[in-house]
């Protein structure tokens, strides 16, 4: 019997290989295990932000929900994690801008994409335009052998042309397992979602700074 997953239980997910993931970083720094659990994280909000552009009742109110999120979560991002680049809530923002972008515009897609790939790694955001590329594959293309190739692809790439991030990225791609058994059902609400990483940020840097 196939995994079947609703949205709110690859919410979930996502929240918890994120944890896993920051928990590894500040706590456990040599155990490499629970950052291959957190590359699973990334791709499951790429998904989930692409069904969030589709079905948003409010495109404006969604997008200036993860800038300014994003905006709170930055101080946190550089106590907590030491981060250097923009958080993922930025990388969010402009996967959303350019998916809005792609679709209106879509005899302009291919260089809307392009820009997009272009501004992440200028803007310095987390993931850059490999986050970009992965929210792309997740609208592009239907689930099925072509789009595994092209996943499974996008990483051997990722190693070719970095080999210490694509290769630290490759468990990533056992996350599509996950996003192909979604049933595209809503499930549960979970208004707390994106609000959750500034705060699991915030909890983090104090426990860090208790111990």
């Amino acid at each position: 019997m196939k995994l079947q997953l609703n949205n709110y239980q690859i919410k979930m997910l996502a929240a918890i290989f994120m944890v896993v993931d920051h928990i590894g970083v500040v706590f456990f720094p040599n155990l490499p295990v629970f950052r291959l659990i957190g590359r699973l994280s990334f791709p499951l909000f790429a998904w989930l932000l692409t069904q969030g552009e589709r079905y948003t009742r409010n495109f404006n109110r969604y997008l200036l929900r993860l800038v300014l999120l994003g905006l709170i979560s930055q101080p946190l991002f550089v106590l907590a994690l030491s981060g250097t680049r923009l958080n993922i809530l930025f990388t969010l923002s402009l996967g959303l801008i350019t998916l809005r972008l792609g679709s209106r515009f879509s005899q302009y897609r291919y260089l809307i994409w392009g820009l997009g790939l272009v501004t992440a790694q200028l803007l310095r955001v987390e993931y850059g335009a490999y986050g970009m590329a992965v929210i792309y594959l997740f609208t592009a293309f239907r689930f099925g052998e072509v789009w595994w190739v092209v996943w499974m692809g996008l990483h051997l790439l990722l190693i070719a042309v970095m080999v210490k991030f694509g290769l630290f990225q490759l468990p990533a791609i056992v996350a599509g397992l996950l996003v192909n058994s979604a049933n595209h059902q809503k499930g549960r609400s979970a208004r707390w979602f994106y609000s959750f990483y500034p705060l699991h940020l915030l909890v983090l840097y104090l426990i860090s700074q208790l111990s």
